[in-house]
């Protein structure tokens, strides 16, 4: 039985990170991929090498800090950075799945990438602007990994299988970047920032929780109750929202 409860609650981790670490290193890649193809592949490697460093630096900083903390506290802190992450992404994924807003476009991010270092000219300083838009892009996307990375896994007390679930995602979707070049945006993006959101607000409730000392019920084994309730939550969300804007699409038509 416990082995059960303990594979239930790594499975959830291990899934968030790895989901969250995937969609952020597709927006990554394709900024990467864009320098590498309009001014050199060196210049993209040199920036992505030089934030990946960045980012290896901060996780081994911060992380083993966060093991001083009363666990308590911890995972009451967590539990709500979680919640405000997961919502967050929830509310995007669920405005452009109903057409409120518009799909993260893959293909723009990466012309618009190409347009800035067009106007860039040649030489010695398009070099530079190639290296800090690539450093720029894995940097901002990782840092949001970073924070999941550091807060799930110093909570659950997992840190090192977040850290390896967060390392072959990146492989991953660098293997897949480079077969398939720019073409990242058939990528599902909306399904899996829907699918980390539920997985992070139901973790931000379990350690919220236990932050304020509630006895889950099966231990972590609620985790999968709570992934299965919020995603009841968000597909009636997803309907109603559809069904309150499907007559008035009818009507400006």
């Amino acid at each position: 039985m416990v082995g059960v409860t303990v594979s239930s609650g790594v499975f959830v981790l291990v899934a968030a990170v790895f989901l969250a670490s995937a969609v952020e290193m597709v927006e990554a890649l394709t900024i990467v991929v864009a320098v590498g193809y309009t001014e050199s592949w060196r210049s993209a490697l040199e920036g992505v090498g030089a934030a990946l460093v960045t980012l290896g630096v901060l996780i081994a900083a911060i992380g083993p800090a966060l093991g001083h903390f009363p666990i308590t506290s911890l995972r009451l802190i967590v539990g709500g950075v979680l919640l405000i992450f997961g919502m967050q992404w929830l509310r995007k994924a669920l405005l452009r799945s109903s057409g409120l807003k518009a799909k993260h476009d893959e293909d723009a991010i990466y012309q618009k990438t190409v347009s800035e270092l067009s106007s860039e000219g040649e030489g010695p300083a398009r070099n530079r602007v190639a290296f800090v838009m690539a450093f720029k892009g894995v940097f901002l996307e990782g840092m949001e990994v970073v924070i999941i990375v550091i807060t799930l896994g110093a909570s659950a007390h997992r840190l090192g299988d977040a850290v390896w679930a967060a390392l072959v995602a990146l492989v991953i979707v660098g293997i897949i970047g480079m077969i398939v070049a720019k073409q990242l945006s058939k990528v599902p993006e909306n399904a899996l920032k829907m699918t980390v959101g539920i997985l992070l607000v139901s973790y931000g409730t379990f350690f919220t929780g236990e932050g304020l000392k509630v006895r889950w019920p099966g231990n972590d084994t609620s985790l999968l109750l709570l992934v299965a309730l919020y995603a009841m939550i968000v597909w009636i969300m997803h309907v109603l929202i559809h069904a309150a804007e499907t007559p008035k699409k009818v009507n400006a038509a």
